[in-house]
């Protein structure tokens, strides 16, 4: 079904507004998380993103045809991935990650990025791939955004491990962000650099007048969150969009957009945290905008490309395997000193080998620009898809084992700039 709406001020605009596919998206996301969650009170953990990748597929026009890729599901789509960098941003506490995490954190990407850059080379030499470039960036990516809401309901975003967890994510999602802008462009470089620097001032100007603005309007936010009015998410929400529609005007990539405002947003609660902020944010992100994003993102697999031939499987397995090698390798060679116990440092190299959301924007961007096939971005997307669902089952399990070793005495070495928690 699907109806129009025009707009009568000056020339005249339509907007087509697909409200059977909004329904199946809507019911789609709605089922997802309900099979996640009966199954997570039966004791299996599968993450809701990955359902909805599924889910996605089946709904999609490669399957029942339930739902249309188009405009209207994209702009949708657009949204959420907006709030799911937006929660990429806002749990990225800067004074709590500075100092060894954000240097190992660093130094542990470049690392990825070095491997996965000469990995992406021979695989094109190879013929396997057609640009290194795309598919290394994509390869050196970690989803710390998917990883959250699992770390948070775990408790280990709390923790020591959860300090250097964070840092690494916060950099293996911020520094592809940073490629996809100066880089994975149809713009120069110098042209792109330019426009980021511009738009990273807007932001810190925004940023320096919420937190001197903060006195006045945290308070006002506080008496207004169990009302109508809800003026904290209300304000949020524009600031996420704002700032996202001003980097996709300054051709920037939208992600930047929602990554920035959540970083403003923490520096503006880092002073006052507002009781039950968090809860309604993430009730509007993950209730309704981020499960669109990853639903109409399976609709968007071509999975006829992936299984038309032995190939397309074959690549889906090297992936899934290089996202281990390329994201796992720094986790186990650069945290010996902070993380002693080899259980830690695997589930580290896990947890930063998952990958989705960014595998997905950087896939879509080569294919729109002809430097990959379809056949290698759905096998990337299907690894990154597994690698969610695998990494934190596995890391989890890693934890456990950690811990149990620590009650044996094996007690985990202090750092100053690290909370004592394990």
């Amino acid at each position: 079904m699907t109806g129009a709406l025009t707009v009568a001020a000056g020339a005249p605009t339509v907007l087509s507004v697909d409200a059977g596919s909004f329904l199946a998206i809507v019911a789609t996301a709605a089922i997802a998380g309900t099979l996640s969650g009966v199954a997570g009170m039966r004791g299996i953990f599968i993450p809701v993103v990955v359902v909805e990748l599924a889910l996605g597929v089946v709904i999609g026009p490669q399957a029942l045809d339930l739902a249309q890729v188009n405009s209207f599901t994209d702009f949708f789509a657009d949204l959420g991935l907006g709030m799911l960098f937006f929660f990429a941003g806002y749990e990225i506490d800067i004074a709590r990650i500075r100092g060894e995490p954000l240097r190992l954190a660093l130094l542990g990407w470049a690392l990825s990025l070095a491997i996965a850059y000469s990995l992406g080379g021979l695989l094109a030499l190879a013929g396997v791939v057609v640009s290194l470039v795309y598919v290394g960036s994509a390869l050196a990516t970690t989803a710390i955004g998917t990883l959250i809401p699992v770390l948070s309901d775990t408790g280990e975003l709390r923790t020591r491990f959860g300090t250097y967890l964070l840092a690494a994510g916060a950099v293996g999602e911020f520094g592809p962000i940073l490629l996809l802008t100066l880089v994975l462009s149809t713009q120069s470089a110098v042209h792109n650099a330019l426009i980021l620097i511009a738009f990273v001032a807007l932001a810190v100007t925004v940023a320096v007048l919420a937190v001197r603005s903060a006195e006045l309007t945290l308070p006002l936010f506080e008496r207004t969150i169990e009302t109508s009015s809800q003026l904290a998410v209300r304000w949020i929400v524009v600031l996420v969009f704002a700032l996202a529609l001003v980097a996709s005007h300054l051709g920037l990539d939208l992600l930047l957009g929602g990554f920035a405002a959540g970083l403003i947003t923490r520096q503006v609660l880092a002073t006052r945290e507002i009781p039950a902020f968090d809860s309604k944010l993430t009730a509007v992100a993950f209730g309704v905008f981020i499960p669109f994003f990853f639903v109409v993102s399976g609709m968007r697999l071509d999975v006829d490309a992936l299984f038309a031939s032995p190939s397309g499987v074959a690549k889906l397995a090297i992936f899934f395997l290089l996202f281990l090698v390329v994201r796992g390798t720094p986790a186990l060679l650069l945290y010996r000193g902070v993380l002693p116990l080899k259980e830690d440092r695997m589930a580290l190299a896990l947890f930063t080998a998952t990958q989705l959301p960014l595998v997905v924007a950087i896939t879509t961007v080569a294919v729109d620009g002809g430097h990959m096939r379809s056949s290698t971005a759905a096998a990337l997307v299907g690894a990154g898809a597994l690698s969610t669902l695998a990494g934190p089952l596995h890391g989890l399990r890693l934890r456990r084992i950690a811990a149990e070793r620590r009650a044996d005495g094996e007690a985990a070495p202090l750092h100053p700039d690290v909370p004592v928690t394990t």
